[in-house]
C-alpha cells in the first residue's frame, strides 16, 4: 500500500506538484516546472474561418494558452490552415488543439498543420457497437495490431512535424474491446489509453499528455489517480490534462468541475485544465484560472503530520464506517447544517432562504428536498417552535442557560469541555475536533462515545489535506463516532467561494469522508440571500460528489464546431421543465460524438443526429430515431412519463 499511495501524488499532507516530463505544444510548454496551463475550445463550425477566429481571439483574451478546435473530417482539418494563417497575421500566436474523433485521415492532416491534435483511444480505430466480446488472448492481441496499423501514420507525422499528442480517454466512449475486458472502469480508461502510449514509445514518439474524462466527478478522479499508479509501473511521466467532461451550466456546472479537478489539484496532480461548461467558451476560463491560480502560494503551509501510506485504497469509493447517532452517520446521507450564529434576528423569512417554509394558516412547516437538517444558532435565541426533523444547535454555554435542554443540543469547541462538562445531552452532543487533537490523550476518552458526532474544522491553509488527515486518523484507529465537515471563508465573492467550497469538501465526500456539511462564511460578496446561496452551495456539492442527490442531474456538453443545435438554448428549455425531477440524470448532447457513449450512466439521453433531428435516448438505448427538433423535447418528456418517473412540478 505504501508504494501505491507514493505513486499517485508526491504527499498526502505536504503540497507539492507532481513532476511530469516537460512536453511542448509549440512554444507554450506544459508539464516539468510550467506553470499550470489553461485550454477552451470553440463552438463554431470549424469551416467558418471568421466565426472560428474571432471566437478563438475572445477566448485567448480571456487566458487561455491553448485553443481547441474540432476536425470532424477531412475539410475541417484543411481549414485549420486559414484560421491558423488568420490568427499569426491578426498577431495571435496561441498553440491551436485539433479534436479528433473517428477520422484518422483528419487527425493525419491536422498534425501537419497545429500544434498538438487530440485523439480519442475509444474511437480513433473503433465504432463503438455496445456488444461484449469475449476476447481470447490471441484475438485481443490480434485487435491490438489492427489498431496499431491505423495509429502508427499519426504517430510517425506527429514525430516529423514535432507535434504534441493527447491521448484523452472518455469514461462513456470506452471501446468495446476495452468494455468487454475492463468493464466500464477507471482501470478501461487507463488501458485504453496506455494501450496507445505503448505505441508511441516503441517509435521514440514522447511528446504525449494523458487525460481521463468523466461526467463522474469520482470516476475521473480515480482514473487520474490510478493512472499515475500504472504510469509509475512503466516509466512514465507524462503530464496530465484535467477536466470533467459534460459539467453542465452555471453554478452546477462550476460546483462538478471543481469537485473533480480541485481533488486532483489538492494532491498536486495536473499540467493543464479545461473547465467544460454549457456557455460560451470564455466564460471557462475565468473559473479554471481561478482554480489554478489557489495553488500559487499553497506552499508553505503549516505542517500536517505525515503519513506514509492511506489506511484506504484511493481507486475505489468506500465509504467511512459510522455509527449512527440521533439520524446523522451511519447509512444515512450526509446532513447539511445552516448556519445562523451571526444573524441579528432570525425569523420564519430567513428560515425560508434555507427550505423552511412557514404557512401561518394552516401553523405547519413545508420543506423541500433541499432543506437544511440541523441549525447552528450559536448564542442565539429561536423565537418559535422549529419544525420537529430539524435539530436545533446551540453553543454549550448557551444551551446549560436553557430551561428546557430537550429541544436543542449542544456544541462543545473543543474536546476538554465536552470531557469536563457535568452537563450533556443524553441524546447527541457536537464536539469540535482539530488535527492536534487524534494524536492527544484527550480524544481516547471520547472515542465511540455514543452521543457524540465530531465537527471537524481547520485553519490551515492545505485545510483539505489536515482535515483528510484527522479521518485517516479515525480510520486507522476504528473510531467511528460520524463526522460532521466544517470549513469558514471570509472576504470572499460569490464566483470564487463555489469554487473553493466544492474543492474542499467535495475532495473528501469524493473519497467517503464526512456524514455532513457545515459552511461559515464571513463577508461573502453576493446579490442574492446569502443564507440561500450557501444551503444552495452545499446541496449543490452533495449531488456532484453522488452522495445525496436532492435534485434533478444535467450532464451536458459545452459544445463545439460539431454540434447540431443551440445547446445553451435546449439546456436551458430541458431545465425548466424538468428541472423538478429528483434523482433523474438527463444527457443533452450536441451530436453523436458526445452522444451514447459520452452519456456514461444518464437516464435518459437528447442527442443531435443531424439538422433539426433529434434522436432519444434510455440508457444508451435508442428509443426514437430522427425526431423533428420542434417536438424533441416533449417526447422526451412523454418517455420520462412511460417510465413512471415524471411527477408534476408542484
Amino acid at each position: 500500500m505504501i508504494d501505491i499511495i507514493k505513486k499517485y501524488c508526491n504527499s498526502l499532507t505536504a503540497y507539492s506538484r507532481y513532476k511530469t516530463r516537460e512536453v511542448f505544444v509549440g512554444d507554450v510548454p506544459l508539464g516539468g516546472n510550467n506553470p499550470i496551463r489553461i485550454q477552451s475550445m470553440t463552438t463554431t463550425d470549424t469551416m467558418n474561418t471568421k466565426a472560428t477566429v474571432e471566437q478563438s481571439i475572445r477566448i485567448i483574451e480571456s487566458g487561455c494558452d491553448y485553443i481547441r478546435i474540432t476536425a470532424p473530417s477531412l475539410n475541417e482539418a484543411k481549414n485549420l490552415e486559414n484560421i491558423k494563417k488568420e490568427l499569426r497575421a491578426r498577431g495571435y500566436n496561441t498553440p491551436i488543439i485539433a479534436d479528433i474523433h473517428f477520422t484518422p485521415n483528419a487527425a493525419e492532416t491536422a498534425a501537419r498543420i497545429v500544434e498538438k491534435v487530440r485523439v480519442n483511444p475509444g474511437n480513433y480505430a473503433d465504432r463503438k457497437k455496445f456488444q461484449i466480446i469475449e476476447y481470447t488472448d490471441s484475438a485481443y492481441n490480434a485487435e491490438l495490431e489492427r489498431i496499431r496499423e491505423k495509429f502508427v501514420p499519426l504517430v510517425k507525422i506527429c514525430k516529423e512535424y514535432g507535434t504534441a499528442m493527447r491521448i484523452g480517454t472518455n469514461h462513456g466512449s470506452l471501446s468495446d474491446r476495452i468494455m468487454s475486458r475492463y468493464g466500464d472502469t477507471p482501470l478501461g480508461m487507463v488501458e485504453s489509453a496506455l494501450e496507445f502510449a505503448r505505441i508511441c514509445e516503441d517509435y521514440n514518439y514522447y511528446n504525449i499528455v494523458f487525460s481521463m474524462k468523466s461526467s463522474n466527478p469520482q470516476v475521473m478522479v480515480q482514473a487520474y489517480r490510478l493512472l499515475i499508479q500504472k504510469m509509475e509501473e512503466e516509466g512514465m511521466n507524462y503530464p496530465l490534462h484535467i477536466g470533467v467532461t459534460e459539467a453542465g451550466d452555471g453554478e452546477d456546472g462550476r460546483i462538478k468541475s471543481s469537485v473533480g479537478i480541485g481533488t486532483l489539484l489538492e494532491d498536486g496532480i495536473g499540467d493543464t485544465i479545461r473547465v467544460s461548461l454549457t456557455e460560451e467558451p470564455e466564460y471557462e476560463v475565468p473559473v479554471a484560472i481561478s482554480l489554478a491560480n489557489r495553488y500559487k502560494e499553497r506552499a508553505p503551509h503549516q505542517e500536517i503530520p505525515s503519513i506514509d501510506e492511506s489506511p484506504k485504497s484511493p481507486f475505489v469509493y468506500e465509504k467511512f464506517s459510522s455509527f449512527e447517532v440521533s439520524g446523522i452517520g451511519g447509512e444515512t446521507v450526509p446532513k447539511v447544517i445552516a448556519d445562523f450564529s451571526a444573524a441579528e434576528v432570525i425569523d420564519f423569512k430567513i428560515l425560508k432562504s434555507v427550505g423552511l417554509n412557514y404557512d401561518a394558516v394552516t401553523d405547519k412547516w413545508n420543506m423541500n428536498e433541499m432543506s437544511c437538517d440541523l441549525l447552528y444558532i450559536g448564542k442565539n435565541s429561536l423565537p418559535f417552535d422549529a419544525p420537529n426533523s430539524i435539530k436545533i444547535i446551540h453553543d454549550f454555554e448557551t444551551w446549560i442557560q436553557l430551561n428546557d435542554k430537550t429541544k436543542s443540543f449542544p456544541f462543545y469547541k473543543t474536546i476538554e469541555l465536552y470531557n469536563n462538562s457535568s452537563l450533556k445531552s443524553f441524546v447527541l452532543n457536537f464536539v469540535e475536533i482539530k488535527i492536534q487533537d487524534v494524536f492527544g490523550d484527550s480524544l481516547q476518552k471520547i472515542k465511540n462515545d455514543p452521543s457524540v458526532v465530531f465537527v471537524i474544522t481547520t485553519s490551515n491553509k492545505h485545510g483539505m489535506a489536515e482535515q483528510r488527515r484527522i479521518f485517516f486518523e479515525l480510520y486507522k484507529n476504528q473510531i467511528k463516532n460520524p463526522a460532521i465537515i466544517k470549513r469558514e471563508y471570509s472576504n470572499i465573492n460569490k464566483e470564487t467561494l463555489i469554487l473553493y467550497a466544492s474543492t474542499d469538501f467535495g475532495a473528501l465526500l469524493i473519497d467517503g469522508f464526512g456524514d455532513g456539511v457545515w459552511l461559515k462564511v464571513e463577508a461573502v460578496s453576493t446579490e442574492t440571500n446569502q443564507y440561500e446561496f450557501i444551503n444552495r452551495t452545499l446541496f449543490g456539492i452533495l449531488q456532484a460528489t453522488r452522495t445525496r442527490i436532492s435534485k434533478t442531474e444535467y450532464i451536458a456538453c459545452p459544445s463545439c464546431g460539431r454540434t447540431l443545435f443551440d445547446l445553451v438554448e435546449i439546456t436551458n428549455k430541458i431545465r425548466r421543465q424538468t428541472e423538478h425531477l429528483k434523482g433523474v440524470k438527463i444527457a443533452i448532447m450536441g451530436c453523436i460524438v458526445n452522444g451514447p457513449g459520452e452519456m456514461a450512466d444518464a437516464d435518459y439521453g437528447y442527442v443531435g443526429s443531424g439538422v433539426g433531428k433529434i434522436t432519444l435516448y434510455r440508457g444508451k438505448e435508442i428509443v426514437k430515431r430522427s425526431v423533428p427538433s420542434e417536438y424533441a423535447v416533449k417526447e422526451l418528456i412523454n418517455l420520462i412519463k412511460e417510465d413512471g418517473k415524471w411527477t408534476e412540478p408542484s
